[in-house]
């Protein structure tokens, strides 16, 4: 059976939605941040290297990265849903939405929230950081005006992919000036699918 390794306040949280969405039948074991240090624990070097989450496990199959994981499930277990057809013009913009939220998306978010922990140290980087984080939202803001999803009619796994960085921009208070993309993140978060993956993985915070 597939294995959902989840980690509390992470990354595979998404994961967790998008089983939920498929009904794809799942095990989840659980993992905890250390409460100090918000590293996650040694445990989970054990099922991957670098030990990071999201880590799926399905049969011989372990995969790392968030956005092979929500291509993975949805080849294997979409059963056509949630993706378009590889044929289809729609599927590059696809492809590419799964690969822009970690590739070029959440660059400046997580650079914002080490940067931030510098204190006055990190105030010089702060306005290429900020820059950077507009440049994107507003890509992102425009891409969705006029639109419920972020490719067709119906959900795909760009949504799911591109939620985190919805989610990050709502922790640092950045969405006021999007919204499209605020108003997309609330559709988001109000799907029966979400809000199980929330009551199964745990409260859903992100610590700026």
């Amino acid at each position: 059976m597939l294995t959902l390794h989840h980690l509390n306040d992470s990354r595979s949280q998404r994961i967790l939605w998008l089983l939920e969405e498929l009904g794809t039948p799942y095990e989840m074991k659980r993992y905890q941040r250390n409460a100090t240090t918000r590293l996650a624990p040694p445990e989970l070097n054990d099922i991957h290297p670098l030990g990071k989450s999201p880590v799926i496990t399905d049969g011989d199959v372990k995969i790392a990265e968030s956005g092979a994981i929500v291509d993975y499930i949805i080849r294997r277990y979409g059963k056509g849903a949630m993706m378009p057809a590889t044929d289809s013009a729609e599927y590059e913009a696809y492809n590419e939405w799964l690969h822009y939220a970690e590739g070029s998306a959440m660059l400046p978010l997580m650079l914002n929230l080490y940067v931030s922990r510098l204190k006055e140290a990190g105030a010089p980087l702060h306005p290429r950081i900020d820059s950077e984080i507009a440049n994107h939202l507003g890509y992102v803001d425009r891409a969705l005006k006029g639109r419920e999803f972020f490719i067709g009619p119906s959900l795909t796994g760009a949504d799911i992919q591109m939620s985190f960085v919805g989610d990050m921009a709502k922790v640092f208070e950045k969405l006021g000036a999007y919204p499209n993309l605020a108003a997309w993140l609330s559709r988001m978060h109000a799907r029966p699918a979400f809000r199980r993956s929330i009551e199964k993985g745990g409260a859903y915070r992100f610590a700026k």
